[in-house]
């Protein structure tokens, strides 16, 4: 009989027992990808933020891997403590909450691209308030699985821990649906007729390339929501039996840490703060066109500067959009031409 609270798990969960030979080396690599991440993100977005360029992105995945620094601290202390209840708590707290920064990340990008794309049901009031209301309903949510999840370790009372389970199945399926909503509105936004022909540009590069950096990651951080989600919905199977295969370390390793430094690399590597950018007060139909041309040649009507580096990623970005033009607007313009020499002629 256990002497008090908290008490420690009688059942199998993701990534099993701690052990000290597997688990150590393997999150000590995590830790360093994170510190790095971290490092690129925050420097990334000191540098942008000098020269005027304001992208609050950066910061928040800086933030998010700073979060998974301290989880991963905390994973390391409780391998080597394995009989402390409190750290192997919030341990588990950590992973299981820390991803939700991804998850909101996504959805502003899909909001973003969805204005841009159908501008007159993107800023409509009734989708804005929608969104924002996930994103109460988002942290309510976390806030549940939390509370249930510690009161899961400090009872022993069956009712009371039937509740917390539903509560934690109900949170993950919740998390799971979250993170695999900007794909089925990312395919409504190619889906449904646009009143314009053109969309609207925002930040630099193709849109194709920006729509298709968002989707990589959306699937990635939905792989690792289904998985958990999947793996919580199984039948509880006791210490005394076998570990089954989908709760081990493997699967623990590759379905949460594997795929978020993925997705950390990612948006690092592919240039999000560019690609996703807009303007603080942006508002309504056409506000991301009139604040691209105001960016490109600032707020006097002169060519702004950027730092070497800065002037070739955007020229390569701007190269981007140039390829990205459609044959129907190539067409068009070479209509244009013809019909201007005629009437010369």
């Amino acid at each position: 009989m256990p002497s008090g609270p908290p008490y420690r798990p009688t059942v199998w969960s993701l990534g099993g027992l701690p052990d000290k030979k597997v688990d150590i080396p393997i999150t000590a690599v995590f830790l360093v990808l994170y510190m790095i991440g971290a490092a690129v993100h925050m420097t990334i977005f000191q540098r942008n933020r000098k020269r005027g360029h304001k992208f609050v992105f950066n910061a928040a995945l800086f933030g998010f891997s700073m979060s998974r620094i301290l989880t991963t601290t905390l994973r390391l202390t409780s391998t080597t403590h394995p009989t402390n209840t409190r750290l192997a708590l919030a341990a588990q707290i950590f992973v299981a909450a820390g991803v939700l920064l991804l998850f909101i990340i996504n959805l502003l990008w899909t909001q973003r691209i969805l204005r841009s794309m159908h501008p007159v049901l993107g800023w409509h009031a009734s989708v804005s308030i929608l969104f924002k209301m996930l994103y109460v309903l988002i942290v309510l949510t976390l806030a549940m699985v939390i509370t249930a999840a510690v009161q899961s370790f400090y009872t022993l009372r069956p009712r009371t821990r039937m509740i917390d389970r539903a509560l934690q199945l109900y949170g993950a399926t919740f998390l799971m649906v979250v993170a695999f909503l900007p794909l089925p509105i990312l395919a409504l936004c190619f889906a449904v007729p646009r009143v314009e022909r053109r969309v609207e540009k925002f930040g630099r590069g193709r849109h194709r390339t920006r729509v298709g950096v968002l989707v990589v990651g959306s699937l990635l951080c939905c792989l690792g929501a289904a998985f958990r989600c999947g793996t919580s919905w199984m039948p509880l199977v006791p210490l005394t039996g076998a570990r089954p295969v989908f709760f081990s370390k493997g699967c623990f390793y590759v379905f949460d840490f594997g795929v978020e430094v993925l997705v950390v690399y990612l948006y690092a590597v592919m240039r999000v703060d560019l690609r996703f950018w807009v303007p603080d007060g942006a508002r309504g139909e056409g506000s991301y066109r009139e604040a691209v041309e105001e960016k490109k040649t600032g707020p006097n009507g002169r060519e702004e500067k950027a730092s070497a580096g800065g002037q070739k990623k955007e020229a390569r970005l701007a190269g981007e959009e140039e390829e990205g033009m459609t044959n129907r607007e190539k067409d068009v313009e070479r209509g244009e031409r013809m019909n201007s020499r005629v009437e010369s002629g």
